[in-house]
This record gives C-alpha cells, sequence and structure tokens, in this order.
C-alpha cells in the first residue's frame, strides 16, 4: 500500500466545526407534534412555535458538539463543538448557522428566504490523499424554502446558490419527517434527498489537472443526488431545558462516489446538544 494511504484519524485539540451541520440541522428543524390540550405536556420546541405564532419573540443558548465521518480517504475526523443561540420572532428566525426571513404563508405552506453557512471541504493536511492539493473552503449559501406543514408528516423544499463563490454551485434539498412524542420525549425520522450541481462535485471532490499524480488521477465529476436517513431524539428533563441526540447516514450519489478522493459510499454523523429557552 502507498504511504500516501496510511491510517490518518485521530483527535486534535483546536476547535474546528466541520463536524456539526447534521446536528444542528436535527436541532433547529422545527417539526409539528400532534395538537396536545396540556401546555406542559408540549416539547420545548412546540412551545417555541406557539408563543412565536402569538407574535412573541423566543430565544435560547447552548452547546451542540458531535462527530461526522466523512467519505473522504484517510480522512482526519475529529470530535468539535460549539456554543448556539437561537431567536425567533414572527418574521425572522435565526438558529445556529442560519438565518430564515419569514414571507407570508399560503395555507399551511410557508415560504422563506433562507441563508446559512454550511462547513464542508477540506484542508490539504486532512489526509496524507490530500498533499499538494489546494483547500476546499465552505460557504455561505443563499435561496430559498418552503415548508409544508401537513397533519402526518412536514414535508420541506430549499434551493440555495453558493453565495461566496468557492464552488460557484448550487444545491437543492427535499426533506419529509414527522415527529412523535412519548411523554417528555421526542422522536423524529427523517428521510431526505439532495440534489448538487456538477461546479459543487467538482470543486469538492473534484482533481484539477495541475493536482493529479500517478496515485490520484485527474476527475471532473457531474451533477449527482445524495438520499439521508437520520433521527433526532430530544428530551425535556424539566421546563426550558432540552437535550437532543441526532443520528444521520447520507449515502452518496454515484459522481462523488466514484471520485478518487473518495472511499467510502456513506457519511455518517452523530451530535448530542443542549439547548436552553428562554
Amino acid at each position: 500500500m502507498s504511504s500516501h494511504l496510511h491510517c490518518a484519524i485521530r483527535l486534535r485539540r483546536q476547535p474546528s466545526y466541520a463536524a456539526l451541520p447534521i446536528l444542528l440541522a436535527g436541532i433547529f428543524s422545527a417539526p409539528v407534534a400532534s395538537a396536545q390540550t396540556d401546555d406542559t405536556k408540549k416539547s420545548a420546541t412546540d412551545q417555541a412555535m406557539a408563543e412565536t405564532a402569538r407574535g412573541e419573540s423566543t430565544w435560547g443558548i447552548g452547546v451542540a458538539g458531535g462527530m461526522q465521518y466523512r467519505v473522504y480517504r484517510d480522512f482526519d475526523n475529529r470530535v468539535r463543538g460549539l456554543p448556539m443561540i437561537t431567536y425567533e420572532n414572527k418574521w425572522i428566525q435565526v438558529a445556529g448557522p442560519g438565518l430564515d426571513v419569514k414571507l407570508p404563508s399560503v395555507g399551511p405552506v410557508s415560504f422563506r428566504l433562507r441563508g446559512r453557512y454550511a462547513v464542508e471541504g477540506f484542508d490539504s493536511g486532512d489526509s496524507p490523499y490530500f498533499a499538494g492539493m489546494r483547500d476546499r473552503d465552505s460557504s455561505f449559501w443563499v435561496g430559498g424554502a418552503a415548508i409544508w406543514r401537513a397533519g402526518i408528516a412536514n414535508l420541506s423544499a430549499e434551493v440555495l446558490t453558493d453565495a461566496m463563490d468557492n464552488s460557484k454551485g448550487k444545491r437543492a434539498t427535499l426533506q419529509i419527517d414527522r415527529r412523535f412524542t412519548a411523554g417528555v420525549f421526542g422522536l423524529t425520522p427523517r428521510l431526505a434527498a439532495e440534489w448538487v450541481d456538477s461546479k459543487y462535485v467538482d470543486y469538492y471532490y473534484g482533481v484539477r489537472s495541475d493536482e493529479a499524480q500517478s496515485w490520484r488521477p485527474a476527475y471532473s465529476g457531474s451533477s449527482t443526488v445524495n438520499t439521508e436517513i437520520g433521527l433526532r431524539v430530544d428530551w425535556q428533563p424539566m421546563p426550558k431545558h432540552t437535550l437532543f441526540l441526532d443520528m444521520g447516514a447520507k449515502h452518496m450519489g454515484s459522481s462523488i462516489r466514484n471520485s478518487p478522493l473518495v472511499e467510502k459510499s456513506t457519511q455518517y454523523g452523530v451530535g448530542l446538544g443542549y439547548l436552553y429557552r428562554f
């Protein structure tokens, strides 16, 4: 085996946030639970949504940490953590790395202008296989979203473009989820499909001609669709305090799986968070 392919999985002390999108997406999504007449039985998310509907502002602080096992070859997976701040009123929702501006709803469908910072890519030092490659930087993505809160499930869709022009790419996601309650516990399974265009694949999984080596051929990908399955568990041991556990697996599309930078077909993630709502 080439010396470029030795194992490089280890923990580092410096702070880094690239493993947390799957956790934050789970924590900050807002599925609708079935109606209950006793407010004391509602989750913190349900109570916050009810307060927002009455025109009140809600906010919270907390912390999240997690690990994401990337599909890159010999990637340096790390445990990471960061503080969280949430804020929501009738017009905006700020949740960790994301910002939504709420637009007028049409029946059960709500529309939003959306911006979110997605930590992706790699540094050349994250794997011996990336030696001699230029870094692939994270970006802030902007676009629109629609959320349909039906009685049996929630269906959401978003279309985003790279506002920082790092990848110059576009992405679109369609997700269905539903929250089930059991006392102070909530379970929210989700299914999602994510389309990414050829520019996104080229930037994050491609190998440029000047980066090619005999053991790392040049590669230019095409658009593809990734599929994800996940589960969020939330627990409210006392009013205003909520703990979250989020787990997910994303199966990469063929254009990403065929990249010489990739050795796995599925990316796994797990995270834990705590949130105090004021």
